[in-house]
């Protein structure tokens, strides 16, 4: 059994964002819940956990209230369609709307059932941008971790202060696996939040070391191990990232337990993703149940609810026969 917790869905809205160096593939737009039921078809995964893509851009505005909510009433239609196929993390306002954020985190979990909240890494951009470890935020990560909710946080599709080095090497590239672990911060406060870090962490399991050692002499209170602690509690998403030598480093950094399956359809293409699915098979050939614990198992400790979804497909398709 393979549930992807890395798919995205699109709306009109994200098509009017400025350039970020990437080519999503023309089949898959404009995207339809059709297109992403094929892949899954196609590709032998069973479920998939929708996210919008991370952007920074943006204001606090009613408008931004409105669009959010508009995105998460479509994904809670979908997985009320295809209650075997979809699940949803919920989307928020712009970070800086504190109050706006908290009523839709909310409405998300309570009302429209969402399986977890979506972050960008950081909100606003160049100067005006502001990472969501900052201290403007605890309100919201205070009310993640009293409910111990799972946060699926994606860098953030925002430029550097250079252009990127060359146009096959656009935001997505380059900037976001950066971005993303840049965006590690206040795990020890927020013990409960469960955090899933998309694309494998990013550059997290290299640089980890290096903020755990340099950290504390520009006056981090925490020692080297703490900060590791803290860094390999989160969990990996193995979207765009699971090729061999980073599985390996992977593994070694937060062990397979922490490791979940992940495609980021319908960003990249089908035959994109299958890369990656068959080096994270062949990695794992050896080894059925740690393969499993990363397609599914380790997934659905997050979230039991999926388990018992698919339990109940099962189940449909068994009084078919």
């Amino acid at each position: 059994m393979r549930i992807d917790v890395h798919h995205h869905f699109f709306s009109p809205a994200l098509a009017k964002q400025r350039s970020i160096g990437w080519r999503i593939p023309p089949e898959n737009l404009p995207w339809t819940p059709a297109i992403s039921l094929k892949f899954l078809a196609d590709t032998g995964i069973d479920m998939a956990i929708l996210s919008i893509p991370a952007y920074a851009d943006g204001c606090a505005s009613p408008e931004n209230r409105a669009l959010a909510r508009k995105h998460n009433e479509f994904a809670a239609q979908l997985c009320r369609a295809y209650p075997d196929k979809f699940g949803f993390f919920g989307t928020v306002p712009f970070l800086d709307d504190i109050e706006g954020a908290l009523a839709e985190i909310a409405y998300a979990l309570d009302v429209l059932r969402a399986d977890g909240i979506a972050l960008s890494s950081t909100y606003g951009v160049g100067d005006a941008g502001t990472y969501i470890g900052d201290d403007r935020y605890d309100k919201i990560w205070e009310e993640l971790n009293r409910r111990k909710a799972v946060v699926f946080l994606h860098g953030a599709q925002t430029p550097s202060s250079i252009p990127w080095p060359h146009e096959f090497l656009g935001l997505p590239v380059t900037e976001v696996p950066n971005e993303t672990f840049k965006a590690a911060g206040k795990k020890r406060r927020f013990k409960d939040v469960r955090i899933i870090l998309a694309h494998m962490g990013g550059s997290t399991p290299m640089l980890a070391s290096r903020v755990a050692v340099l950290s504390p002499h520009m006056g981090c209170a925490l020692t080297p191990e703490e900060i590791l602690d803290d860094f390999k509690s989160f969990y990996f998403d193995t979207a765009l990232s699971s090729y061999d030598a980073n599985l390996a480093l992977a593994e070694s950094f937060i062990g397979p337990d922490h490791l979940l399956f992940g495609t980021d359809f319908p960003a990249v293409s089908k035959e994109m993703t299958e890369w990656y699915t068959a080096h994270l098979e062949d990695y794992y050939a050896h080894n059925p149940k740690k393969l499993d614990a990363v397609m599914c198992e380790n997934t659905f400790k997050l979230f039991p609810r999926l388990r018992n979804a698919q339990c109940m497909r099962s189940h449909v398709l068994q009084t078919r026969l």
